[in-house]
């Protein structure tokens, strides 16, 4: 860390990734436990590395300084190591700047998030410039993202087997040769479509109710499509083919436009359904139609590994629901789901000619949105 790069940092506002404080004292218990909980929510905020920037004013910028210590960064890597579970990764430097000492400690981008104070068990994000409480759908996608749970195969208790569209469950077997005659509930628990609620009693998976339910919506309100055509908003329910199915005859009914790239939109359309982030609870697939553009907008930003990948076709990115995506390409006849996640350049050549194709990454909303010209 030089004094350019310094300059670089102070010349940015508070964010999720971003914070200045005025001191630096690790003295008492209590400015322990704010280093630690400052440090937790930069690394479990989406982005990549973060900076909190001791020494300087948070509102002026007006650079106080700190009195150096060569101990220091050793202190603060004990207390973050000893606190935080996992341990974030982090590195301290002093710069001098102004004929004062400022302290830069950097929070590497984590694969392991979410990262948990140890001593009270909580678990803290970023909310623009303030330090907040991770909410339970927050904490539910860090773990997905990591690895270190599938939702998918989660039972849903209040469900019935019934609930299930038996003909899709036994063509998809089908499609892979396997015969369920008499072993259909073996089958179904092994591919994870179902799960076990009691000794010998079974119910549907979140997974086996997104590809196969009647009504999912039912247990999982939040996995609807929604189209808004000026006035008009329809709610569509169903399985995710069902929805795509509904959707595109929608939206053909609304551009009544043989010649419109309707292809390139079910594939568009298709991404978001697949790939959303299923932990957040609060909204559903919309589909946002004007007079100069069809807008996508499903929850789940591209994780920081897809973010290289936005402009190469030949890019193979990280899969958000990896779990769903191996079943749906073999579930789907139609096989659209094939190109999922590797179309971006295919869908923007689909509409030369007519306008610019638009992937905004909204990493602070947990968004995706795609903008499709008419």
């Amino acid at each position: 860390m030089d004094v350019q790069r310094l300059k670089q940092l102070l010349s940015r506002e508070e964010n999720e990734k971003m914070d200045f404080k005025a001191q630096l004292k690790l003295t008492t218990e209590s400015e322990k436990k704010e280093l630690v909980k400052d440090v937790t929510a930069i690394a479990n905020s989406r982005g990549g590395r973060g900076y909190i920037i001791f020494g300087v004013e948070d509102k002026t910028k007006r650079i106080i300084g700190i009195e150096p210590d060569d101990s220091l960064e050793e202190r603060i890597q004990q207390i973050i190591y000893n606190r935080t579970d996992p341990p974030v990764p982090v590195s301290l430097d002093l710069v001098k700047i102004k004929n004062k000492t400022v302290a830069v400690l950097t929070i590497f981008k984590s694969k392991h998030a979410p990262h948990q104070v140890l001593q009270t068990g909580a678990f803290y994000v970023r909310r623009g410039s303030t330090t907040d409480f991770a909410r339970r759908s927050e904490l539910a996608s860090m773990m997905q993202e990591n690895g270190l749970m599938t939702f998918e195969t989660v039972i849903v208790k209040q469900a019935r087997l019934e609930d299930l569209e038996m003909d899709r469950v036994d063509a998809f077997f089908k499609n892979i040769n396997v015969y369920t005659d008499q072993f259909q509930t073996i089958l179904l628990e092994a591919f994870g479509f179902i799960g076990q609620k009691n000794e010998g009693e079974f119910c549907p998976t979140i997974g086996g109710l997104l590809l196969f339910g009647k009504n999912p919506q039912l247990y999982l309100p939040q996995c609807y499509l929604k189209i808004i055509n000026g006035d008009e908003t329809d709610i569509i329910s169903g399985n995710i083919l069902s929805m795509l199915d509904q959707a595109v005859n929608r939206v053909k009914t609304i551009i009544k436009d043989e010649n419109y790239p309707f292809a390139a939109f079910e594939e568009a359309l298709a991404n978001a359904l697949v790939h959303r982030d299923y932990m957040d609870l609060s909204r559903g697939v919309l589909i946002n139609i004007t007079n100069k553009a069809i807008e996508i907008i499903n929850p789940g930003a591209l994780t920081q590994s897809k973010k290289v990948c936005l402009n190469f076709r030949e890019c193979q990115p990280e899969r958000r629901n990896a779990w769903l995506y191996q079943r749906i390409i073999t579930i789907d006849e139609r096989r659209r789901f094939i190109k999922s996640g590797v179309g971006m350049d295919r869908i923007r050549r689909s509409f030369e000619g007519i306008g610019e194709v638009k992937f905004i990454n909204l990493g602070k909303q947990n968004s995706f949105k795609v903008i499709l010209p008419r």
